[in-house]
């Protein structure tokens, strides 16, 4: 083609317009050959994507939580709607934008405040104190190292930030708690009375009314859908433990992993932090260095606690005297792990340039590593064994049986002989649930399932717990049908009349309610359909004693006005109903709220304050924030 074109071209003109093609197909073009790329994230939040990876790990973590706090009741399919995943998505947008939001203004978490979360956390603690070597473990059993720990604490904290300083600013007026407390504490003298419930016109139910309301409302008498159902269990409780490991078994195990009975070298520290702000300016950096450099000179272990105290910019430590407890390497950063180290024993640092600003360390005592002996271990390695024996037994069983029932669709003999479990059965039981494993909603959900019911096969394996099982199919299988109206005939008639009571009650009702608005006094009235007037003085929001119903609508309604009283009908939703009358409004009196109660309230609603302040922060932020959402990715 560039040939073609040189042809018919002459002149230097022609010339230029060539070349411009030519570098435009060698630079540009043939990059969008070698240089194609697909996307792959889930969503992208300004330049930041989020891939499917992250996504899935979300997903699992809180499949996990929940399936841990909600036990039996836990529904995993609940993961799977469009709408479940959206809204976990949509969390970890805001959770991005609220980090771009952190870059941009300069907010951080200091290491410190990273240090004191893990060290807080219970499950890294022996007898109520930070344990390093449970710590590694832990970290290790979920193939995490303590920097990578270390950073998901700091994205969780850094999403925190934002929310905590806007709690820290929002402010609750005096005059605010006052006019919620005058709502929450308001009285209302109210008067009610609770009418008898009418005869209807027409008492009498005949057998073709009966018979045209059962076929109208056919889906009210029906017998439910059931089924019973075979199945086999695997539950760990019961399975035959192997033979208990020997002590040699136990002193092989011992030796291999030694280090985990490792105590690490330990290291008491105290430190002086010079703040450095975020973004801070060379004039800035080098005022701080100076302070620090400072300090330095000053310092000595007579003194460094009295230091710690007036100038150090870490407050948890500062009361402390600067006081950092015991750590060992691999707990705090780079830079302050390799200050700690290269100290001995006495010495003070000079300044260390760490994330946070410039520490200055003293190394107050150093502990040395010590190993537990194989006796002080021998129960936990036993206890170990044991349990891990159990679960590989477990595993081993309950996987045979998913594959040899999937295998065999159509049959669970084949998985009973080869397993030697015997089969079960239940009785008929609805898409209620039933009794025994039929009282799970995951074995209920399989067994009204397409592939279960409709197909005939056997079921995936249903886990009911941590180490027990089920395949289950189905035995029998009962469709929904109608109950024959000779079963319910004399309910419907019952049905028709109450309706036809309800009806004339809420007509009644209506009619007193005119007369009342109209100027008559509620005695006369209450009277003309033999029912009593009872008055309450005082009624507030939450009343025991007096119905709900009533209650609720008393403070529903607008205040008295021109010393006439506010009236309603209300339904008490057993068929009957009630004339209310709201005579009068008392505010609350204030004087007789304890201070610890306003102190509380006044907490509660900044909270609450401060919840709507970060949503509307986060409006804020996507609005003007480019999102690309990709639904086919989740």
């Amino acid at each position: 083609m560039l040939q073609a074109m040189r042809n018919k071209m002459h002149g230097w003109p022609s010339i230029i317009l060539l070349g411009v093609c030519v570098f435009a197909v060698a630079f540009f073009g043939i990059e969008g050959y070698i240089m194609s790329r697909a996307d792959t994230y889930v969503a992208k939040v300004g330049k930041h994507e989020i891939s499917q990876q992250d996504f899935q790990g979300r997903m699992n973590e809180l499949r996990q939580q929940l399936s841990a706090e909600q036990g039996d009741s836990f529904d995993p399919d609940a993961f799977e709607k469009p709408d479940m995943k959206l809204k976990v998505l949509d969390g970890m947008i805001d959770q991005q934008l609220l980090l771009k939001a952190n870059e941009d203004w300069g907010v951080r978490v200091p290491d410190q405040a990273i240090r004191d979360y893990i060290a807080a956390i219970p499950a890294f603690q022996v007898n109520g104190q930070f344990d390093a070597n449970t710590y590694r473990t832990l970290l290790a059993e979920q193939r995490k190292t303590p920097d990578m720990f270390q950073d998901d604490i700091r994205a969780s904290l850094a999403t925190q930030a934002l929310p905590n300083a806007i709690n820290a600013s929002t402010i609750v007026t005096d005059a605010e708690i006052d006019h919620f407390l005058d709502l929450r504490m308001q009285r209302r003298d109210i008067s009610y009375a609770v009418l008898p419930k009418p005869q209807p016109a027409d008492g009498k139910v005949t057998d073709a009314q009966i018979e045209a309301y059962y076929k109208a409302h056919l889906a009210d008498y029906m017998d439910p859908e059931q089924v019973s159902l075979q199945y086999i269990e695997v539950n760990g409780a019961q399975l035959k433990p192997d033979a208990a490991p020997s002590d040699a078994d136990l002193m092989k195990r011992y030796d291999s992993e030694k280090q985990r009975f490792v105590q690490p070298e330990q290291r008491q520290v105290s430190h002086i932090l010079v703040n450095v702000p975020a973004n801070a300016t060379p004039d800035q950096q080098k005022a701080a260095l100076a302070k620090a450099d400072k300090i330095a000179a000053e310092a000595t272990p007579e003194n460094f606690a009295k230091l710690a105290a007036q100038d150090s910019d870490d407050l948890g430590s500062k009361r402390q005297g600067g006081d950092l407890g015991l750590l060992q390497k691999g707990v705090t950063n780079a830079a302050f792990d390799a200050a700690m180290s290269a100290l001995k024993k006495g010495e003070i640092s000079k300044p260390v340039l760490t994330p946070d600003g410039y520490d200055i360390l003293w190394l107050r005592d150093i502990r040395s590593g010590e190993a537990k002996s194989f006796a002080e271990v021998r129960d936990q390695l036993l206890a170990e064994a044991t349990t891990g024996d159990k679960d590989r037994k477990y595993n081993e069983v309950a996987g045979k049986l998913s594959d040899t029932t999937y295998q065999n669709p159509s049959s669970l003999e084949p998985a009973a002989q080869a397993l030697g479990l015997p089969i079960k059965t239940t009785p008929l039981f609805s898409r209620n649930g039933g009794q025994g494993i039929a009282a799970n909603p995951k074995v209920v959900k399989a067994a009204f399932g397409n592939d279960v019911l409709a197909q005939g096969n056997n079921s995936n394996l249903v886990e009911l717990g941590n180490d027990d099982a089920v395949v289950i199919r189905v035995a029998k299988h009962v469709p929904a049908a109608a109950k024959p109206l000779a079963q319910v005939h004399d309910e419907i008639g019952k049905t028709i009349l109450d309706q036809r009571i309800a009806d004339a009650a809420k007509q009644q009702a209506d009619s007193l309610l005119a007369r009342l608005r109209k100027g008559e006094a509620m005695a006369a009235v209450a009277a003309s359909a033999n029912a009593s007037v009872k008055n309450v003085a005082g009624v507030v929001r939450v009343q025991p004693d007096l119905p709900a119903t009533l209650r609720d609508q008393a403070f529903l309604l607008p205040h008295p006005a021109d010393g006439k009283p506010q009236y309603a009908a209300v339904d008490m939703h057993d068929g009957s109903y009630a004339l209310l009358a709201v005579d009068k409004v008392q505010g609350a009196d204030l004087s007789k709220v304890p201070p610890g109660q306003r102190d509380t309230l006044r907490q509660q609603m900044t909270q609450a304050y401060g919840a709507v302040a970060t949503e509307e922060l986060i409006k804020s932020l996507r609005s003007s924030t480019e999102i690309k959402i990709a639904k086919d990715r989740m």
